[in-house]
């Protein structure tokens, strides 16, 4: 299904799938039960050191994702390998279906390109709110879903926004510490809550204009509505951004743009940056 160049000697088949890639338990089993790490068509022992340049061949079962396809696929490929995609997701579109009749989101879109390419199976890594554009990253099969779920958690992904912010922010650049938890009046909306989810976000002011500034913001956590809500609480919302308390705009709404992501690929060994911009 895939390969995999070893990049230094002596790397087993084992020291990759559980120090360098740090697979899970379940998955490592299912593999070395399925037979499905090969060199050439044979069989490779997993404890026996490989040479640098051997290209490892893994072959296994995937399973089908859930989500509907769309009847063509409308979200632009910013990125494609074999192990992922990066799709920009459009503004006013779900990340994902929330309810079974959902069938509209961008994972609905991605299902009907995967399936016109021969394919089964996406999964999202991250998510993007509704109002949010921009960058989505999506793997391809489970060891890559795997992997890219814990270089989500260890923070090794860097995503990139960029937003209008109401104001100017006294300093050309800081960081946001503050937990975010929900707002118990308000069903949708989030808050800074000292028994809140730990959030941190960092910002640096690329524009200044007058009344208002442009920030690009780094996230190390990936908190619903954190960009918002930190903004909010610096005393600077994004422009438009009505419910945390911004000014209306003539559109009504507000623009946070998912403009970068930054990854050591764990598949290619090389640094991958994709913009939309």
């Amino acid at each position: 299904m895939f390969q995999y160049e070893i990049v230094q000697d002596g790397l087993t088949v084992e020291d990759l799938l559980r120090n360098k890639w740090r697979l899970g338990k379940k998955i490592v089993h299912e593999l070395r039960m399925a037979k499905a790490v090969t060199v050439n068509g044979e069989p490779v022992l997993w404890k026996d050191p490989l040479a640098k340049g051997t290209k490892l061949q893994f072959s296994f079962e995937v399973p089908a994702s859930s989500y509907k396809p769309t009847n063509a696929c409308t979200v632009e490929i910013k990125y494609e390998d074999e192990h992922c995609l990066i799709v920009s997701k459009p503004k006013g579109m779900s990340t994902h279906p929330n309810d079974e009749w959902d069938s509209n989101t961008c994972m609905n879109h991605v299902m009907a390109y995967i399936q016109a390419n021969g394919g089964h199976y996406a999964e999202h890594v991250h998510r993007l709110d509704q109002g949010t554009k921009g960058l989505l990253l999506v793997a391809k099969h489970p060891i890559a879903k795997s992997i890219f779920d814990r270089m989500i958690e260890e923070k090794t992904i860097i995503r990139t926004y960029a937003a209008e912010v109401q104001g100017n922010l006294r300093t050309d650049s800081g960081t946001v510490n503050a937990a975010i938890g929900k707002d118990r009046h308000h069903s949708t909306r989030r808050v800074v809550s000292p028994t809140g989810q730990h959030a941190v976000t960092h910002y640096e002011v690329v524009n200044r204009y007058k009344g208002t500034c442009v920030v690009h913001l780094v996230l190390e956590t990936g908190r619903t509505h954190q960009i918002r809500v930190h903004m909010a609480y610096l005393g600077h919302p994004i422009v438009g951004d009505t419910m945390y308390d911004a000014r209306e705009t003539a559109s009504g709404d507000y623009e946070l743009h998912a403009i970068q992501l930054e990854f050591n690929h764990p598949f290619l060994n090389e640094t991958t940056v994709v913009k939309d911009i």
